[in-house]
């Protein structure tokens, strides 16, 4: 799908279909809309007026041209009430749009600026927020079907609004692109099957993107894993035949000398059994998904890469299977993390908190500015904020608190921050036989207890923690209206680039 901008000459524009909005409850027509209602002799402000369309979020009307424009068609769609709207309110008018669009057979579109001409958002900010909104929207995964696969729409043009300059529009577009690819390629690695998605799939998947020359990426194999001590996530592939992978990647490795890096971590459990505290057969059906952590991790560095943020970020995922086998961790078992810590396995299916044990560990090494890990760490996060709602963040710092919030709130990918509480580190100190455990007996606080457990490994530096399994993979009855089909989210992606954009700024 290509993007470019055209004229903003409405009878000049030579598309399958126009894409306009409107607020909610605002029957009055302004700008492009304006133009095209006189095009039309008026269809558009009669719907509005009689109230067919009343402008509420994602509604979606058409109204078809009869030949007295080159376009086939309009869709108009709602912003919701003016007072709300944001960038994510475009990112969900443009996905609503797109959509239908391509339900319609639509293959060449034309879109406005939604809101540009009416709110305070910048030109930029508003075209890549559409940009972001129809790809995502558009995004498929029908590799694996042979038949019944989605139309394609080929081309989106933004309408040039008079007195902004192209090049900041471009730019827009330019920066939208990037993050829906890095999001998709996060979707795409969650969407294979366990089968396809291995360790060493991850891995070389993740290799491909040090075709930047700013970007290296190493594998690091089993034996070298161990020389670096690191049995706590040794300890969580012991029952599969697919050996681990730690996966690094390093952009602008070269500035590491003068400037802190920036180092994210992603969990990445390719398939999660559950080990012997075995889970249940529909407890297990998503658990392709265990892996989500890395594979935005891993798209995170690519959108860096090709964003050019000027300073140096790291990525670590470890990567391996939690399977049953004769030689899988029993509960019980205690194992040692690279930082000398051991480890009371009192839980095998609470092993994604081991795995990061050793990565955060690992993080130290690159005296970061700030460590982000991302991982679907705990049903109890769905319990506490809802499937589709809200990521949880733990964070030992309030300025990286606030940071993180600001980029949730750009990018429109949600979280709420939670409490770290002393208690939660006095349970997981609880064992009697190391200096920690992995889980807990109590049913409760699940969520702050896994955080707390993090936290024993990440002495040193500024920290934040984001339980990403509310976000991570959707049911198609999940609470909010997503970007995208049910399934994989690449949740995270926008919000890290988001982030890192601010930091370049």
């Amino acid at each position: 799908m290509k993007f470019n901008l055209i004229s903003n000459k409405i009878a000049e524009i030579d598309v399958d279909t126009i894409i306009l909005s409107c607020f909610l409850s605002d029957d009055s027509t302004n700008g492009l809309v304006h133009d095209t209602d006189v095009e039309l002799n008026g269809s558009i402000s009669e719907i509005l007026s009689r109230g067919d369309h009343k402008g509420k979020l994602r509604e979606v009307t058409e109204i078809y041209t009869s030949g007295q424009i080159p376009a086939h068609r309009i869709i108009l769609v709602g912003l919701g009430p003016e007072n709300d709207f944001n960038e994510n309110c475009i990112r969900h008018a443009a996905a609503a749009a797109a959509i239908r669009a391509r339900q319609l057979g639509a293959s060449k579109i034309a879109s406005i600026i939604h809101g540009v001409e009416q709110s305070k958002l910048s030109a930029k900010d508003a075209v890549r927020a559409a940009t972001e909104g129809t790809m995502l929207a558009l995004y498929v995964f029908d590799k694996y079907k042979s038949e019944n696969k989605l139309g394609r729409i080929e081309s989106v043009s933004f309408i040039e609004p008079e007195d902004i300059q192209s090049e900041d529009l471009l730019r827009g577009i330019e920066q939208g692109n990037i993050i829906s690819n890095a999001v998709q390629l996060a979707r795409d690695l969650v969407n294979e099957p366990p089968n396809v998605c291995t360790p060493a799939f991850l891995a070389e998947r993740a290799s491909q993107i040090d075709d930047d020359a700013n970007t290296d990426v190493s594998i690091l194999t089993e034996p070298e894993i161990e020389d670096l001590n690191m049995g706590a996530f040794l300890s969580v592939g012991r029952g599969s035949t697919r050996k681990p992978r730690f996966i690094v990647i390093e952009y602008n490795k070269k500035l590491l000398d003068k400037v802190q890096p920036l180092v994210l971590v992603g969990k990445a459990i390719t398939f999660d059994t559950g080990g012997y505290s075995l889970k249940s057969a529909s407890g297990m059906s998503t658990m392709k998904a265990d892996m989500a952590g890395g594979a935005a991790v891993i798209g995170a560095l690519q959108a860096a890469g090709q964003l050019k943020v000027p300073y140096p970020v790291i990525g670590l995922i470890p990567a391996t299977e939690n399977m049953v086998s004769g030689t899988a961790s029993h509960p019980s078992d205690v194992v040692s993390a690279s930082n000398g810590k051991t480890i009371e396995i009192v839980n095998t299916d609470a092993e994604g908190r081991l795995i990061l044990a050793d990565a955060l560990v690992y993080a130290a090494k690159y005296n970061p500015k700030h460590v982000i890990d991302l991982a679907t760490l705990t049903g109890s996060a769905i319990i506490a904020l809802g499937e589709g709602s809200a990521a949880a963040l733990f964070t030992n710092e309030t300025s990286l608190a606030e940071q993180l919030l600001t980029a949730s709130e750009s990018s429109g990918e949600r979280i709420w921050r939670m409490p770290l509480y002393s208690e939660y580190t006095d349970w997981m100190r609880a064992s009697n036989v190391a200096d920690l455990r992995n889980s807990t007996e109590k049913r409760d606080s699940g969520i702050g207890t896994s955080a707390a457990f993090l936290q024993e490994f990440t002495e040193g530096y500024s920290w934040a923690h984001i339980d990403i399994a509310p976000m991570a993979f959707l049911s198609g009855t999940s609470v909010i209206k997503r970007l995208g089909p049910a399934g994989a989210t690449g949740f995270g992606v926008r919000l890290l680039s988001h982030l890192m954009i601010e930091y370049a700024n």
